[in-house]
């Protein structure tokens, strides 16, 4: 580009002058989307930025979004503030973010679920999940965990399959709503081992995870945060894991594939990103910051216990998977028989 504008310039300078103006509004045409995109990121930021997580507190949503957040600021000098807003799947937590301004100042920790599942599963989304928002970067990805009570008389994935069978329509499992990756997957045991359970849905893990413990649900997937501290403690019996292959973080536990379920393959991504329209130059900036933390060797170690796989990406590489994974999961939503509301 600059090559360009230098040989543009030196061509007016030797051109008749009658040829000067056109060429100059070429070079500013030609300068004006880098410049636009120079003066967005020029001293940002410059006040606290909020930064919007739609995962109530201490499930591994929360922890990620509160240590990216602590980064950022360190290396940003700025704070960067989470607020939790939970409920309808992310939906309350996206709608806020895709009418915020587009200055940087409020961003999404975008999940599959808040983002692509939602608009596989509902057809009034109070936003655009391609056209209404700029991805940043991909984050992380994660499988879920088949958790139990311990008073489910199963110590597997095949004797919670015959258990279900027995009692149709008796068996409850949690979910974080209608549509979340935890539902989702749900809905595949149920499908591909033809099993009646009954959804009972919650607002954050919390309240999921309460109800779990206290016998008041009998199942549920959740991810390691919150699912595996009470398999280590006993309070949950862990029957297996969703991906398809066993996780660092639990490697006792088989695949659903190697329990019994074949064709079970269910893993969350989550990312980042802004309202539409925000300054490339910003978004460029949050890219590299946030790839930087996810290639410190800290940052594995610290999330390594989780067994969870970091995905730095460009913002294209974001951009791209959201565009495969929407007709993806649309399928799988509509192979488990969830229409769409």
């Amino acid at each position: 580009m600059i090559l360009a504008c230098r040989i543009l310039l030196h061509r007016a300078r030797t051109a008749h002058a009658a040829a000067v103006v056109p060429v100059i509004a070429l070079l500013l045409a030609l300068l004006a989307p880098s410049l636009a995109a120079q003066e967005g990121a020029a001293g940002y930021p410059n006040r606290p930025v909020k930064f919007i997580n739609q995962y109530s507190a201490g499930g591994l949503g929360d922890t990620f979004a509160r240590a990216l957040a602590q980064h950022l600021a360190e290396r940003l000098g700025q704070p960067f503030v989470v607020e939790n807003r939970t409920g309808a799947n992310g939906i309350i937590a996206a709608e806020i973010v895709a009418r915020s301004p587009a200055d940087g100042y409020t961003l999404f920790m975008g999940t599959q679920s808040g983002l692509v599942l939602n608009a596989a599963t509902r057809k009034n989304l109070p936003f655009d999940v391609v056209r209404d928002f700029a991805p940043i970067s991909l984050l992380f990805s994660t499988p879920f965990y088949l958790l139990v009570h311990p008073s489910v008389k199963a110590t597997t994935v095949a004797e919670l399959v015959a258990l279900a069978r027995s009692q149709p329509g008796k068996l409850t499992y949690a979910s974080l709503g209608r549509g979340s990756g935890h539902h989702l997957a749900a809905e595949q045991f149920r499908k591909l081992s033809g099993i009646d359970i009954v959804h009972v849905p919650y607002k954050g893990s919390g309240q999921a995870m309460t109800d779990l413990l206290s016998g008041q649900v009998h199942m549920m997937f959740e991810g390691p945060v919150s699912g595996l501290p009470p398999v280590r403690s006993g309070k949950a019996r862990g029957l297996a894991s969703t991906g398809t292959s066993r996780t660092a973080a639990a490697p006792e536990l088989p695949t659903m594939i190697e329990a019994g379920v074949p064709g079970f393959d269910i893993s969350t991504w989550f990312g980042f990103v802004a309202p539409a329209g925000t300054p490339r130059g910003i978004i460029d900036r949050l890219n590299g910051e946030t790839r930087q933390m996810l290639t410190l060797p800290a940052t594995a170690q610290r999330f390594a216990r989780f067994g969870i796989d970091l995905l730095p990406s460009t913002p294209e590489q974001m951009a791209e998977r959201i565009r495969v994974d929407l007709p993806l999961w649309t399928k799988i939503v509509r192979d488990a028989g969830i229409e769409a509301e």
